[in-house]
């Protein structure tokens, strides 16, 4: 009966996530690129800045810390196993189509996020609470259509963010140190309780804390590692690079990978990137909503940028690591002897031989894993909060993710991850519908943004009350004039 279940669900996701799912995602983003007059594009720049200059903190998180959190539930083994899953199917080509669903998924990700800011709400121990959720009942509203939209898609959030998928990574950490080091999975579990434990139980503030060193630090090694595979093979990168622009349009026989054709090419690229980048999906909105700024927009613009940094520069990396491998590692359109992760780790080895790699890979796939534990409890907590649970809802959530990050090392829950699979493709869809929905208020967050801007405002100050771009009236205390002063006076000490 169990098997039976899971493998009907697993057929229905698949068809959702790969025949709906896909497309909707792809609309979305080209929908809102268009509506933002290519946001992600014109103020790329300034997001640049913006992040630059984001770790000031005034009482809530500081804009650099809900960045990080965002950033760590985004960047996961995904971005190894996943891209390297892309290439292998869809050969070098599945690249470029990951770089477009990037730079459509940026826009995505700039109206959640800003969405989320308009609409959040300020908790009682002073970190605000945002996300689909909430801009689902405050936006939206009519009544109990908002309200249900929203706990539909918080039950859901914390079902498979909360409790389902911190095993999923802690099942790939148990996997990895015990296929490349010997190391029992009941160690592991036992050591990441002790590693999660400290910090999940201590709440939002030590998560933040913790990701804000975390995340910066495995990224910029894993890029550091892959600039020196592309130094040692530079001589190869203009024609990798030929064969990622040739093999996405079918331009030339043999790069079309182990799917075969110029379909298999742009949907294996596309719903890696889709799903590596999470733009859409939801999570990522809840940590944009703890950043304390002057604007919305400004955290839109900021948010934006994680994708960019998760799939145009860390899928990125990985996918060049492959195509930049001899062809005993890598051939396009040959199935590769190796699994997804060893693949990378082979990839690597080839480029710069050593037993170190072993251990780097190991370090890659832990850090990236345990940060999107750490993402992921934030989301949770949002969501908990949203549905009324208080501060002992809120701990026993904690203690729950810790159990099941331990958990997770030691069993198969195939069921259980099928159905947060089944959960997480129903609320990007839902979310998206919102998104779409509240557009609206998206495009007047944005135009107050660029008239304050123009007129020669250095830094933007949203005040809801008499604003003439909003298509409604936005209730609450958080963007009022009174505080709107507050944030303006601390302007100087953030930049």
């Amino acid at each position: 009966m169990s098997a039976a279940l899971t493998e009907a669900l697993s057929n229905f996701e698949s068809f959702v996530s790969g025949n709906i799912l896909v497309w909707i995602l792809l609309g979305t983003g080209l929908y809102l690129t268009v509506r933002t007059r290519a946001v992600q594009l014109r103020l790329f720049v300034r997001s640049l800045r913006l992040v630059a200059h984001s770790r000031h903190q005034r009482g809530s998180l500081s804009s650099f810390q809900a960045f990080v959190i965002g950033l760590g539930g985004r960047v996961g083994t995904g971005n190894i196993a996943g891209v390297a899953l892309a290439v292998t199917l869809g050969g070098p080509g599945a690249l470029l189509w990951m770089w477009v669903v990037a730079i459509l998924g940026m826009a995505t990700s700039f109206a959640e996020s800003t969405l989320a800011q308009v609409f959040k709400v300020r908790n009682a121990d002073g970190i605000f609470r945002g996300g689909p959720a909430y801009y689902m009942q405050r936006g939206i509203g009519r009544g109990a259509l908002g309200r249900g939209m929203g706990v539909v898609f918080a039950v859901m959030l914390v079902f498979s963010y909360g409790l389902i998928f911190p095993m999923v990574q802690s099942n790939t950490i148990a996997l990895t140190l015990s296929e490349a080091h010997g190391v029992s999975t009941q160690v592991t579990a036992i050591v990441l309780i002790a590693l999660s434990a400290p910090i999940l139980l201590a709440g939002m503030r030590a998560v933040a804390k913790v990701t804000e060193w975390l995340v910066p630090l495995m990224a910029l090694a894993y890029l550091v590692v892959v600039l020196v595979v592309i130094i040692v093979s530079i001589d190869r990168v203009p024609g990798v690079f030929a064969d990622i622009f040739a093999g996405a349009f079918n331009l030339r026989s043999g790069l079309a990978g182990t799917g075969g054709g110029i379909f298999a090419t742009f949907l294996n690229g596309t719903k890696r990137g889709l799903f590596s980048n999470e733009a859409g999906q939801g999570s990522s909105p809840n940590g944009a909503a703890t950043a304390d700024v002057a604007h919305p927009v400004t955290q839109g613009l900021i948010q934006a940028l994680g994708v960019c940094v998760d799939t145009l520069l860390i899928c990125t990396a990985t996918g060049l690591t492959i195509l930049l491998a001899s062809p005993a590692v890598y051939t396009p359109g040959v199935e590769p002897q190796w699994a997804k992760t060893t693949l990378v780790q082979h990839a690597l080895a080839d480029a710069v031989p050593g037993n170190w790699v072993i251990w780097f890979m190991s370090f890659v796939v832990i850090t990236f894993a345990y940060s999107s534990v750490l993402g992921y409890s934030t989301f949770a907590e949002i969501n908990v909060s949203y549905l009324g649970g208080g501060g002992r809802a809120g701990t026993v959530l904690r203690l729950a993710m810790t159990v099941a990050t331990g958990l997770g090392a030691l069993a198969e829950l195939e069921l259980a991850w099928v159905m947060a699979d089944v959960a997480l493709a129903l609320m990007t869809i839902l979310n998206l519908v919102a998104v779409l929905w509240l557009s609206g208020w998206v495009v007047a967050a944005l135009k107050d943004y660029d008239v304050q801007r123009r007129s020669g405002v250095a830094e933007p100050v949203f005040v809801a009350p008499r604003n003439p771009w909003l298509p409604g009236d936005l209730d609450g205390d958080v963007w009022t004039a009174d505080r709107a002063a507050l944030r303006q006076e601390s302007l100087h000490e953030e930049i």
